[in-house]
């Protein structure tokens, strides 16, 4: 029993530091911020290799989720003789909840994981101690427009993502079920509020932030082994999934 304990209470230290470590890194990442901006070039080529690259994944994720919702919320709906508020259950959802989170999974799972083994091999082929040695700051010089790549990239992922999810909403409900067309869009128009979109816009922002920033660090951070930034990579995606999950409680319970 005391050897149970006394590896939760060191299971929760170690947790405890490493997000210290986090949060110190990212705290230096947003100092760092108006100095990587000037570099405007490398952020539009992080943009690019974030967001763009992953445009087919997403636009793809985003048809089918649509198609599913689609399909559910009619079944659901018709029960209840409601089948015309199908493009409202499906904005809702979609940009409130399912785009921002979704998006987010995604990105973590491509992007994130394209940051973490790309700096992770540069820490194993000691590109970044050469740029240490000749008084160039990784941090500023390699990471930080990765990390505002990403952030930038996210929440334009996630717009398209909610946007492509309507549109499957529509081709299911309105072509397949026979769901009136003006109703599913004028019901959907009146519904659907400003600060319903800004939750899904805050939500998407703050998930760019903690996976382009978990992705960043565990590539940064890795051990210069080939097994290092394989574990690095897996870290990645399975702390920034976590992370996207406790965040969108989180934003969700403020925000309610």
């Amino acid at each position: 029993m005391r050897h149970v304990v006394r590896e939760l209470v060191r299971g929760a230290v170690d947790s405890l530091v490493l997000l210290g470590r986090y949060a110190r890194f990212v705290a230096r990442l947003l100092a760092e911020t108006p100095r990587a901006l000037l570099r405007f070039g490398l952020v539009v080529e992080q943009v690019y290799k974030s967001g763009a690259l992953s445009l087919v994944i997403i636009m793809l994720s985003g048809l089918f989720v649509g198609m599913v919702l689609g399909l559910q919320g009619f079944d659901l709906l018709e029960r209840f003789g409601s089948e015309e508020s199908l493009g409202t259950a499906a904005a809702l959802g979609l940009v409130k909840e399912l785009g921002p989170v979704v998006a987010a999974l995604l990105f973590a799972g491509r992007a994130g994981t394209a940051l973490a083994s790309e700096l992770g091999l540069m820490r194993a082929t000691d590109q970044l101690s050469a740029m240490e040695m000749m008084a160039v700051d990784p941090v500023r010089r390699v990471v930080m427009p990765r990390f505002l790549g990403g952030v930038v990239a996210m929440p334009l992922l996630a717009g398209i993502f909610s946007m492509i999810g309507i549109f499957g909403a529509q081709l299911v409900g309105v072509q397949m079920m026979g769901v009136d067309s003006g109703q599913f869009w004028s019901q959907m128009q009146g519904a659907v509020e400003r600060g319903d979109v800004m939750e899904g816009v805050v939500k998407s922002c703050v998930f760019g932030v903690a996976c382009s920033a978990i992705a960043v660090y565990e590539g940064y951070h890795s051990v210069p082994t080939a097994e290092g930034v394989g574990r690095a990579t897996t870290r990645t995606v399975v702390i920034s999934s976590v992370m996207v999950l406790l965040l969108d409680y989180m934003l969700t319970a403020v925000m309610m």
